[in-house]
């Protein structure tokens, strides 16, 4: 009986190990999925894709960079009402830089490939984004 219940424990706490491998967040896989929701939505060919995403993936890890200042100003509070409107000017100027790096990129995608699929592209993004927080691995196919 000892051994027996000793195997279910052993077996559970395998089980529960794998459970917990699933849940860790891989970059890679993210970016997959993204790309392959994007390319979906937004209709593209193979061709369209390859001349964008190159570029779509450029665009974020630029904004990446700029997040990490976010979290890092978040970290600290300022002491004073001086420090806290720095703080604010610092984090509009960084949101400024982060939609001037949008534009920059969603030119150089409209050279690519029309307008009307930057569009869809940026849209799907921001609805794959969305799905992706609210904590669903993929967005459900619901067209609009």
């Amino acid at each position: 009986m000892k051994k027996y219940l000793l195997t279910l424990i052993l077996l559970l706490a395998v089980m529960a190990a794998g459970a917990q491998d699933k849940k860790k967040f891989s970059p890679e896989k993210f970016n997959e999925a993204m790309e392959g929701y994007i390319q979906k939505k937004a209709e593209l060919t193979q061709q369209e894709a390859d001349k964008v995403f190159p570029l779509l993936r450029e665009m974020h890890k630029k904004q990446r960079a700029i997040y990490r200042k976010v979290h890092e100003m978040a970290k600290n509070k300022p002491a004073d009402e001086a420090g806290c409107v720095a703080m604010i000017e610092e984090y509009d100027k960084v949101n400024i830089e982060l939609k001037q790096i949008e534009k920059c990129y969603h030119k150089k995608m409209m050279q690519e490939v029309s307008a009307s699929k930057v569009y869809e592209i940026i849209k799907a993004e921001y609805k794959f984004h969305r799905h992706w927080m609210k904590g669903a691995q993929q967005p459900k196919d619901k067209r609009r």
